[in-house]
C-alpha cells in the first residue's frame, strides 16, 4: 500500500491535464464564432424611398446574431448576413411587404429594397448604423 498513493497522483495527473487541455480549448471561441459574430448587435436601418408613393425616412431595428437578421421591434423579419457582410432581408408587417439587400461593414450599411407597402409597389434605398 505504500506505493498505492504514489501511483494515483502519477496516474491521474496525465489524465487531469488532459481534461484541462479540453475545457480550455471548449471556453475558447472557435475563428468560425469570431467571424460569424462580427456583425452581431442592434441596427438601426433607415429607409428611403426613390421610386413609389410610399412614406420616406422611416427606422426600424434590426437584430444580427451570427449570421441570422432578426426583428428588434415589429414586424415579422428574415435575413442572412454572409462572412463578407452582404445581406440579404425580407420584412413583412400586416399586408406590406418588401425585400433588401446590400452590405454591412463595421458599424455601417448601405443597400436598396423594394416591396408593396400599403398596396404601392415601391422601393429605394436603406442606410444602416450599428447601436
Amino acid at each position: 500500500m505504500a506505493h498505492f498513493p504514489q501511483f494515483v497522483p502519477q496516474f491521474a495527473r496525465p489524465r487531469r491535464l488532459a481534461l484541462l487541455a479540453v475545457l480550455a480549448a471548449a471556453a475558447l471561441p472557435s475563428a468560425a464564432d469570431a467571424r460569424a459574430g462580427r456583425y452581431d448587435g442592434i441596427w438601426n436601418v433607415t429607409f428611403a424611398t426613390t421610386r413609389g408613393n410610399c412614406s420616406s425616412g422611416y427606422s426600424v431595428p434590426f437584430t444580427v446574431t451570427g449570421s441570422r437578421v432578426s426583428s428588434a421591434g415589429g414586424g415579422r423579419v428574415s435575413g442572412r448576413v454572409k462572412r463578407s457582410g452582404t445581406v440579404a432581408v425580407n420584412v413583412s408587417v400586416g399586408a406590406s411587404h418588401a425585400s433588401g439587400g446590400g452590405r454591412l461593414a463595421g458599424v455601417n450599411g448601405s443597400g436598396a429594397w423594394s416591396g408593396i407597402i400599403f398596396g404601392d409597389r415601391c422601393s429605394g434605398t436603406w442606410q444602416a448604423t450599428r447601436s
